[in-house]
């Protein structure tokens, strides 16, 4: 026995290193047909990799004090070696984050990924985009820019419309009457510490609850079900390890491709991942013509601007969110994945893929009313696509689905 294979026994009686490298890699068995929408869940992972190294790095030279946080970013963007390319991994890995989160999710409603046995994976999921949304607006107010502090400051204020409890709410939230240092500091530490051990923790209930009951796979099969009799193998599955992880590798350097040329020649994206106003200095006697938040968070803006009053537009923006968890419930086909559904289910999904672009372009531009108009008409869409989703996918007729994964 060589002293490798010694000291990975010493470390197995103790640690369950190579059991857990069969179950989650070697010997976990993933249907054969994986596609290209396959490599989101990855890339989401390299991602959140991404964002928690470069942001170790950036608090080491970043100050949560209101008269030195704007400084130390510029500081850090001028004068830290390689300072910039740290920032701009860390900015646009935000949206970058957000870009492979949603790729990630239209493949779940595609494919029916939250359907039977995966609604507890579709809930951890759903948990990490809450607290990815969280993470990402506690970290947008960090730079103390102009459109940093306006955002926060409408945001939050969001909260004084629940009743009774909202004022001290809102109040609490900031700690303080108005977003000031108190606000800065807890919201760092939020930022830095608590979401992404929330966010970690959820990640790793997710790929748990994934691997236990299996991926599913475009054709929307159950491979565990038709097994080898002797090795009790899946017939139409492979072993993730070394297939899926050297195909991921080629979705990785695609990624990075991408990732590298946005930092390098376009790490403002016009305004969309850095907007011109957040490299102005947070001024809190001077308002921001226009304030919007990031563009991940604009279909959401739509909808609250898009209903008169601020109680129920509070309600439907949250309400937006929280009904992407009831898919799992709402629908009610008999076949999971979109290559065996009709048409209906079709056009609905064409529907809300076209009302969620136009709610987060109509967030970004000034709420004229014909612009309301248009968020209410998208909003009906977005919401009909989940309220009547019981009713168009149980009286739809699918195709017959195979026993197996067609060759």
């Amino acid at each position: 026995m060589s002293a490798m294979q010694k000291m990975m026994g010493w470390i197995d009686d103790r640690f369950p290193l190579t059991a857990t490298w069969k179950a989650h890699l070697s010997e976990y068995y993933a249907p054969k047909n994986f596609n290209f929408w396959y490599f989101f869940g990855s890339l989401a992972l390299l991602v959140l990799v991404n964002q928690i190294f470069t942001g170790i790095f950036l608090t080491m030279n970043y100050k949560p004090d209101t008269a030195l946080a704007f400084g130390s970013v510029e500081y850090i963007m001028r004068d830290v070696d390689w300072g910039w390319l740290i920032r701009y991994m860390h900015s646009v890995g935000a949206s970058m984050f957000f870009v492979v989160v949603y790729l990630h999710m239209f493949r779940g409603l595609i494919y029916g990924s939250y359907r039977k046995p995966r609604e507890l994976v579709w809930i951890f999921g759903m948990m990490i985009y809450l607290a990815l949304m969280a993470e990402a607006f506690m970290g947008y107010l960090l730079p103390w820019g102009q459109m940093s502090f306006w955002g926060a400051q409408v945001i939050i204020s969001l909260f004084t419309a629940i009743p009774v409890i909202g004022d001290a709410l809102s109040t609490w939230i900031r700690g303080d009457f108005v977003v000031s240092d108190a606000t800065l500091n807890r919201f760092f530490a939020f930022h830095v510490i608590a979401i992404p051990l929330v966010l970690l923790g959820l990640v790793v209930a997710h790929i748990i609850a994934l691997h236990e009951v299996g991926s599913n796979n475009p054709e929307g099969i159950e491979i565990k079900k038709v097994k080898d009799p002797v090795t009790h193998i899946p017939l139409d599955g492979i072993p993730f390890h070394p297939y899926y992880t050297v195909k991921d590798i080629v979705g990785v350097v695609v990624f990075l491709m991408v990732f590298s040329a946005i930092i390098f020649f376009a790490p403002e994206m016009g305004g969309w991942f850095l907007e011109p106003d957040n490299f102005i200095p947070a001024n809190p006697m001077k308002t921001p013509p226009h304030i919007v938040p990031l563009w991940y968070f604009t279909p959401f803006y739509a909808l609250l601007r898009a209903v008169p009053n601020k109680l129920f537009g509070v309600i439907g923006m949250g309400a937006a969110v929280l009904i992407m968890a009831f898919l799992p419930w709402l629908d009610r086909a008999k076949a999971k994945s979109i290559r065996y559904r009709g048409p209906i289910y079709k056009t609905f999904l064409t529907l809300f893929v076209i009302s969620f672009i136009g709610l987060g372009y109509l967030g970004t531009k000034e709420p004229t009313p014909v612009h309301n108009i248009f968020a209410r008409i998208f909003g009906i869409i977005y919401f009909a696509f989940f309220l009547l989703m019981p009713l168009y996918t149980s009286i739809e007729k699918t195709k017959p689905v195979p026993e197996r994964i067609p060759e």
